[in-house]
């Protein structure tokens, strides 16, 4: 699969699971977690959504070298399962087996590759010369 159908692939996806799981928050959720717990999983969904959105942005994007764009796709790949889905996991935790507070810690991790993502951008775009 080449890069450009990578990220607008993985942008539905995850667009698509952030409208399910934003779904499945505001009704199923709403009366089982308190405040707290729903606005963190309301958290996760938002910046799910928002990097789903440049996923589908940068499969347009033809001004990023390849060698970037592919860094920058494994990096928001692997942040948004990182951080989104460990959220929602936290969030939830009274409800599973799995105690998702031990491993907390890679919350942010996911959220440093999200930063990083962005910041490869940044330079990509930076490096880019003027025609």
């Amino acid at each position: 699969m080449d890069v450009q159908r990578k990220f607008l692939v993985l942008g539905c996806f995850f667009g698509l699971t952030a409208v399910i799981l934003g779904a499945f928050g505001a009704h199923a959720l709403k009366e089982i977690l308190n405040a707290e717990q729903l606005t963190s999983f309301e958290t996760g969904v938002k910046y799910q959504m928002y990097h789903a959105l440049v996923l589908l942005f940068l499969g347009l994007e033809n001004k990023i070298k390849p060698k970037f764009k592919q860094l920058i796709y494994y990096l928001l790949m692997i942040g948004l399962v990182l951080f989104s889905f460990s959220i929602y996991g936290l969030a939830t935790n009274q409800f599973t087996s799995f105690d998702f507070k031990r491993i907390a810690f890679i919350t942010p991790i996911g959220g440093s590759l999200l930063i990083f993502a962005w910041i490869m951008m940044l330079i990509s775009f930076l490096k880019k010369e003027k025609k």
